[in-house]
């Protein structure tokens, strides 16, 4: 019995030091974030939606960032897409609709849809009570960057790339604004 103890030392130490080589230096600590909270405990808006860091990019090595937006409005933001990044929709609460390229999907509780990169897409809150959606960019690239770009600018609320000074950072953190939102005779199912 001691043998095999001894023999699995050289083993649990490797396994050991490579989680410890998978969080950046810097991370904050691994802890549980509440629902409707942010990990910095800040009070964000993007767009029409009070957002919420769940995931930060410097915790994962830049491999994924994640968010949550609360809706109370309907409506959500311009077609646009992503060269680099994968957006994957997961619905809390309420009803979205998501649209990736030619493809409309209703999402509740519980529904998720991919929003693979190089694909053009947009959602929108749809519901008549509170919506809840969580958003994950895998890799996470300068997705953290550039809803903190946003804020740092004051774009106001609502307004996604339609200007040339929006349409400019959306260029500059590796997207591209493709037309308007999903307007709101489409929030109805047909």
């Amino acid at each position: 019995m001691l043998r095999r103890s001894i023999l699995q030392l050289p083993l649990l130490a490797w396994s050991t030091s490579l989680l410890a080589q998978t969080r950046a230096p810097d991370a904050p600590p691994i802890g549980r974030v509440p629902s409707g909270a942010d990990r910095e405990g800040q009070k964000r808006a993007v767009g029409i939606s009070a957002t919420s860091f769940k995931v930060l990019s410097n915790e994962t090595g830049g491999d994924l960032f994640v968010m949550e937006q609360s809706n109370t409005r309907k409506g959500g933001p311009s077609r646009h897409l992503h060269h680099n990044e994968d957006e994957l929709f997961f619905v809390l609460e309420g009803e979205y609709l998501v649209e990736i390229g030619d493809t409309k999907s209703w999402l509740g509780p519980g529904d998720c849809v991919l929003g693979p990169r190089g694909i053009p897409h947009a959602w929108a809150f749809v519901g008549d009570t509170t919506g809840r959606l969580l958003i994950s960019f895998a890799p996470a690239n300068k997705m953290e960057a550039f809803f903190r770009e946003r804020e740092a600018r004051g774009i106001k609320p609502g307004h996604y790339a339609q200007t040339r000074e929006d349409a400019a950072v959306l260029r500059d953190y590796g997207m591209e604004w493709i037309g308007p939102p999903i307007p709101p005779e489409d929030f109805r199912r047909t």
